[in-house]
Parts: structure tokens; sequence; C-alpha cells
């Protein structure tokens, strides 16, 4: 459709990742899904390939560009067929929500994720508000469903981290119980907070 051309797509990405490669789309989120090792591989050649005709076809750089690797590797395929501009999906939110504004003004900034790992540094949600605290030195505490490999996110300026989940449970159980759990998570938090203050 030649109406297409004349669209601008903005394409608001959830991670940073490139196409191919150890933090790829298969190389992170083949084994989430199932891909054994030799998988990750296979996908990744093919991701590779795919890669490389795109940016022969289009004339345009796409494999390394963070966001190709996104959505299993829909970002590259939306900036070739598209012309889509990729966009962290946090900037956006941090634009439209004059975000960076508020953090500036906040004493503490308290934010929240399902799951908190090392992914969480490749362009999440998390990612965007800890680079806002650190460039203000605001404290960042962060409560998580499920807390694993976060040393990563101390660096780009998460100050704590907290899991809701306060005894082995099932993951059931955690997801049925999260607002409980979240309520009295948040008050063990504002509880230290006050203690400090006091």
């Amino acid at each position: 459709d030649d109406r297409l051309k004349e669209c601008k797509f903005i394409v608001a990405c959830d991670v940073a990742n490139p196409l191919i490669g150890e933090k790829g789309a298969s190389g992170v989120y083949g084994p989430q899904k199932g891909a054994t090792k030799e998988m990750v591989e296979v996908l990744d050649k093919n991701l590779e390939h795919y890669g490389k005709l795109l940016e022969k076809y289009f004339n345009k750089k796409i494999i390394d560009v963070p966001g190709s690797g996104a959505a299993g590797g829909l970002g590259a395929g939306l900036m070739a067929f598209l012309n889509a501009q990729l966009k962290n999906g946090i900037e956006i939110i941090i634009e439209t929500l004059k975000l960076e504004e508020k953090i500036k003004e906040a004493d503490i900034v308290i934010s929240g994720e399902g799951k908190i790992d090392f992914q969480t540094a490749f362009g999440k949600t998390i990612s965007g508000i800890a680079k806002l605290c650190k460039k203000h030195n605001k404290p960042l505490i962060v409560i998580a469903g499920t807390v694993e490999d976060i040393e990563n996110l101390y660096e780009i300026g998460v100050s704590s981290i907290f899991s809701i989940v306060e005894k082995p449970m099932s993951l059931e159980d955690a997801i049925k119980n999260a607002p409980t759990l979240l309520e009295k998570s948040a008050e063990r938090i504002f509880r230290l907070i006050k203690a400090i203050k006091a």
C-alpha cells in the first residue's frame, strides 16, 4: 500500500537487545522460551542470515541497532519494511509523562516490576527510571515478584530491591496473593524509611 510510504512509524520497544549475538533475541530470550543451547545457535544463525538480507536489500544498518532484537526480531523487520524508528518504550513514557521533572522533585522513588533479573538493565522500565534517579541523585527502591541476578542494576541507579515473596510458594500462589504480598512489602519498606528518617 503506497499510503505506508507517507506514514512515520515510531516503535516502542521494551528492550534494547540487538538482533543477534549473546545479548541478541535468541541468546537472551531463546532459553526463556525453552530453547536448548543448540537451538539458540541455530536460531541466531537464521536471524543473522535474515538480518544480512535486510541490510543488503534495504541498504541500512539493522543487525546491531538497539531494539532490533525486540519481540524475537520484529524490531528489525519493522525497521526494514516500514522504515520504523525504534525507541525504547521507557523513553516514550518518560517524555509523555514528563517523568524526569517529577523525579527531580521527589525525595525517593519507588517502582515495581513482575520479575527483576539481568535482562531488566536492557531497556526495561526500571532501567530507564534508574538512570534518571542516578542522574538526579535520587534513591530508587524497586519492588518485584521475582528477584534474581540483580548486581548490574545497582550500577545503573537502583538503590535497593525487595521481593514481595516472603516465603517459599508456587508461582500460582504468588500471583493469586500478589495484592496482599505487595501491601505487606510496601509497609515493611515504609517502616524502614520512617525508622531511618526518625
